[in-house]
């Protein structure tokens, strides 16, 4: 019998949330509003005045070829990170829940890369790509490939979203594995009886099973590649060549701390708010009509 807890009085339920409302108030709400603020104004550098434009950050953001362009270089790192994250760890979870000999010790290793911090992730990969001491690089250039990221904006993409994607790939496969245990084994059994053969299984029974996970990872890795990967870009390209790697969250730095342009870096950060909540709310509209509960 299901036994439920109901409080007499307000105080209780209001000091058990206080926490997460003050942290919240704290870090988000009082940043955000901030923020809103700022990007109203052309403040000084060192906060000594501040010149009201109204809405002439966002004007001059919107005629900024740069800043246009900044959109474009996110949706394909965003869309490509969220891919090369996803579809590896399904099916490294997909190897994993299958019985085979070793499978603790191979679920041991694939987490832990989700422990290397995305600035790390980034030194990493960094030195393995090198023009002149990375063992990749040098591999590379045996078979004829001339690798160089720092003038090549291709290969400068290339190489931050197989650096961003790397430990995302373990953060993804504990919720493709833990969404693999949990689809029935009969109905499995039945439909291997029936003569489905594997991937035929895969496909008609546990993938459709695994769109609720699907769905969340989804959501989360957009979110990820948009805001999260600041470290690896940082660390292996600094937004270069060319700005071929800036993505909106990095330009909101450059032109801020970098640039010393606080009213437009404010601005971006408004923009980049309202951008992902957007997306984040057209996903809940559109791709969770396919979900199946």
């Amino acid at each position: 019998m299901e036994k439920r807890v109901t409080f007499k009085g307000w105080i209780l339920p209001l000091l058990l949330i206080a926490p997460q409302v003050l942290i919240s108030a704290v870090f988000f709400f009082y940043p955000a509003g901030q923020a809103i603020w700022q990007s109203l104004f052309i403040p000084d550098p060192f906060g000594l005045s501040m010149q009201w434009v109204g809405l002439g950050n966002f004007e001059y953001l919107l005629g900024n070829k740069y800043y246009l362009a900044s959109f474009w270089t996110t949706a394909v790192f965003s869309t490509l990170v969220t891919v090369t994250s996803m579809v590896p760890a399904l099916f490294l979870a997909v190897i994993a829940d299958r019985l085979i000999k070793g499978a603790g010790t191979y679920r041991t290793l694939l987490i832990w890369p989700y422990a290397v911090a995305p600035a790390v992730a980034g030194v990493l990969w960094l030195f393995m790509f090198n023009t002149r001491v990375g063992i990749v690089s040098w591999y590379l250039g045996l078979l004829g490939y001339d690798w160089n990221h720092v003038l090549d904006g291709t290969q400068a993409m290339g190489l931050v979203v197989v650096a961003s994607s790397w430990g995302r790939i373990s953060y993804n496969f504990l919720f493709f594995y833990a969404a693999l245990q949990s689809v029935p084994k009969s109905v499995i059994e039945a439909a291997a009886i029936d003569g489905a053969r594997f991937w035929r299984r895969f496909w008609t029974i546990v993938l459709p099973l695994l769109s609720p996970t699907t769905f969340f990872l989804l959501v989360v890795n957009i979110i990820y590649a948009f805001f999260e990967t600041f470290g690896v870009i940082h660390t292996i390209t600094g937004g270069g060549p060319q700005q071929a790697t800036t993505i909106l969250v990095y330009k909101v730095y450059a032109d801020g701390f970098v640039g010393q342009d606080l009213g437009s870096s404010a601005a971006q950060s408004v923009i980049l708010l309202v951008v992902v909540g957007l997306l984040t709310v057209l996903q809940f509209k559109f791709v969770e009509k396919r979900v199946h509960y």
